[in-house]
């Protein structure tokens, strides 16, 4: 959606590759995730430069929670790890549909 629905910016494949070329990591990475459709992480970031504080934590973009539903439907086992190969859960709400399903992905 649109910005009344938080909905994000919206970056296309030439732009990614132009922005590559150029070396501009930190701003990819910001394109695709905080401005992207990671409103967690954007209401984090929202507050955490209200109380002036710094901070590089953001979540997941939703368009990566699709993908992951997506490949679940299909069958495939997908679990997220973090560095320390601690296993994370995606969002609230696939634990709760994964419980209400009575089944295991």
């Amino acid at each position: 959606g649109g910005k009344a629905q938080f909905g994000g910016q919206r970056l296309g494949e030439m732009e990614v590759w132009a922005l590559e070329a150029y070396g501009a990591a930190n701003t990819l990475q910001e394109l695709l995730t905080i401005k992207s459709d990671d409103m967690v992480g954007r209401a984090k970031i929202y507050e955490s430069i209200v109380k002036g504080e710094v901070t590089t934590s953001f979540g997941i973009p939703e368009s990566f929670n699709v993908l992951i539903q997506e490949l679940r439907g299909l069958a495939l086992d997908i679990a997220i790890y973090d560095s320390k190969s601690k296993q994370i859960a995606l969002t609230e709400r696939d634990e709760e549909l994964i419980n209400r399903q009575g089944t295991r992905f």
